[in-house]
C-alpha cells in the first residue's frame, strides 16, 4: 500500500507532495513527487500531511483514566491503562510511555510492574517514574508525604517490578544520593531525566557531566533562571548532550519561552502532553495519583493550592499550538512530537518516516487536526 498525499513530513525534509510505501507493518520506502506507476494500492489523501505517528514520552493518562490505577485488581487497572492509550492513540500518538507519580514505594511497584506487562505486549512504549526522588521546595502536583531520598534498596525494586521496562526516572539531583542514582540508573540502561529540583546551575552541570541526559517539563517545577544563579534551565540548554521537554500548551509556558528553548536546542527539544485523566475530556473533578484535582477551561489544577497538576493536553494539539501560536517550523515540530523523542528514550524504529520504521503516522489536514491514525501498519482512525 501507498499513502500520497501533498505534504510528507520526514525527520529532516518537507516532500511536497509525497508518498509513503507501506509493507505489512514497516516503512518500505519514501519518496518526493507523485507514486509510482505500478504502485498498485494507493490511498490519496489530497491536500493532508502526512507525519510519523507521535511519540510523547511523558503522559500520565486521559480518557478518564490514569496509569497510577494500573497496580487496582480485578482487570481494572490494566482497562484503565488501555483505556488511556487508545485515547491518545485515537489523536496521533502511537507511542506512549507511560509516566506515573509519586507514591509508597510498593504502590509504585505494583503499577510498574501491571505497566510492564503492557509494554511486552506492545501496547505501551516504556514506564517513566516521575518521583519520588524529587525536591519539596518543587513538587507540583505530587504527594509530598510520599517524597523521600534516593536510595538503591527502593530503586532496585523499581527497576526489577519493571522488567526491563522502565525506560526513564525524573529526580532531584541535589537531593542526597541523587549523583549516585543517576550513574546507577545510566549503569542500568535508564535514561535520567533532571526535574522538580531546586538545583543551582553547578549541580544541574554535574548531573549532566555524570550521565543525566533529559530535562523535565523545562521551566516548570524547577528553580527559576536568574543572572547570578542561572540554575538548572541553563544547564539544560547549554549542555551538548541534554534533551528537554516542553509542554506546549499555553498555561505552561510562554511561546516566547517556547521559541527560545526551540532556538536553543533545534534538534534536541520534545513535545510532550504531561497529560492527566482528563486528557479529551470535559472539565469536572479528577485525581491526579492520590490529590484531587480541578479542571477548569481545560487547566487541571489542584483542588488544595492550585498548583498546575499535569495539563489536558495531546500531542496533535501540542503540534498546533508550536506551528500556529509560537510559530515554530512544522518540520521542526513534527521532529519534536516523533523523532527526537523517540531517540532520547532509546525507541527504536519508531519516530520517523523512514525505510525499516515501523508503518507508524498521523495524517493531518490543513489545520493540523488529526484526519486518520496508522499504528504497525493498520488504520485505527
Amino acid at each position: 500500500m501507498i499513502v500520497s498525499a501533498a505534504n510528507v513530513i520526514t525527520p529532516h525534509s518537507h516532500l511536497s507532495p509525497g508518498w509513503v510505501q507501506i509493507e505489512g507493518t514497516v516503512v518500505q520506502r519514501v519518496g518526493s513527487g507523485r507514486p509510482p506507476a505500478d504502485s498498485g494500492d494507493i490511498v490519496e489523501l489530497g491536500e493532508a500531511t502526512i507525519a510519523p505517528g507521535f511519540v510523547d514520552g511523558h503522559v500520565h493518562g486521559g480518557g478518564g483514566a490514569g496509569f497510577d490505577d494500573a497496580g487496582a485488581g480485578d482487570g481494572r487497572g490494566a482497562l484503565a491503562a488501555k483505556t488511556a492509550v487508545r485515547t491518545h492513540l485515537e489523536q496521533g500518538t502511537t507511542s506512549l510511555v507511560a509516566s506515573l507519580v509519586t507514591d509508597e514505594i510498593g504502590a509504585m511497584c505494583d503499577s510498574v510492574a501491571a505497566l510492564a506487562t503492557l509494554v511486552e505486549e506492545g501496547i505501551l512504549a516504556g514506564i517513566h517514574l516521575e518521583g519520588p526522588w524529587l525536591s519539596r521546595e518543587h513538587p507540583g502536583a505530587h504527594a509530598q508525604q510520599h517524597l523521600i531520598e534516593p536510595n538503591s534498596r527502593d530503586l532496585a525494586a523499581l527497576l526489577a517490578a519493571g522488567r526491563g521496562q522502565v525506560r526513564m526516572v525524573t529526580l532531584a539531583p541535589e537531593l542526597p544520593g541523587g549523583l549516585d542514582t543517576i550513574k546507577a540508573l545510566t549503569d542500568a540502561g535508564v535514561v535520567a531525566a533532571i526535574g522538580h529540583t531546586d538545583a543551582s546551575y553547578d549541580i544541574a552541570r554535574e548531573a549532566l557531566d555524570n550521565g543525566a541526559t533529559v530535562g523535565t517539563h523545562l521551566f516548570n517545577a524547577m528553580r527559576g533562571l536568574h543572572h547570578r544563579e542561572p540554575g538548572p534551565a541553563t544547564a539544560l540548554l547549554e549542555h551538548p548532550d541534554a534533551v528537554i521537554e516542553l509542554i506546549a500548551d499555553g498555561t505552561h509556558v510562554h511561546p516566547a519561552a517556547l521559541r527560545l528553548a526551540a532556538v536553543a536546542k533545534p534538534h534536541q527539544f520534545m513535545l510532550v502532553t504531561d497529560a492527566m485523566s482528563a486528557a479529551c475530556m470535559h472539565d469536572g473533578d479528577y485525581t491526579l495519583g492520590s490529590l484531587d484535582v480541578e479542571v477548569r477551561g481545560g487547566v487541571a489544577r489542584l483542588t488544595q493550592g492550585g498548583a498546575i497538576a499535569g495539563s489536558t493536553l495531546t500531542m496533535a494539539r501540542a503540534v498546533q499550538y508550536a506551528v500556529a501560536v509560537a510559530g515554530l517550523p512544522l518540520v521542526d515540530v513534527v521532529r519534536a512530537a516523533s523523532t527526537t523523542p523517540a531517540t532520547a528514550l532509546g525507541l527504536e524504529k519508531v519516530g520517523s518516516l523512514l525505510p525499516g520504521y515501523s508503518a507508524d503516522l498521523v495524517v493531518l489536514d490543513q489545520s493540523l487536526g488529526v484526519q486518520r491514525v496508522m499504528r504497525r501498519g493498520e488504520w485505527v482512525r
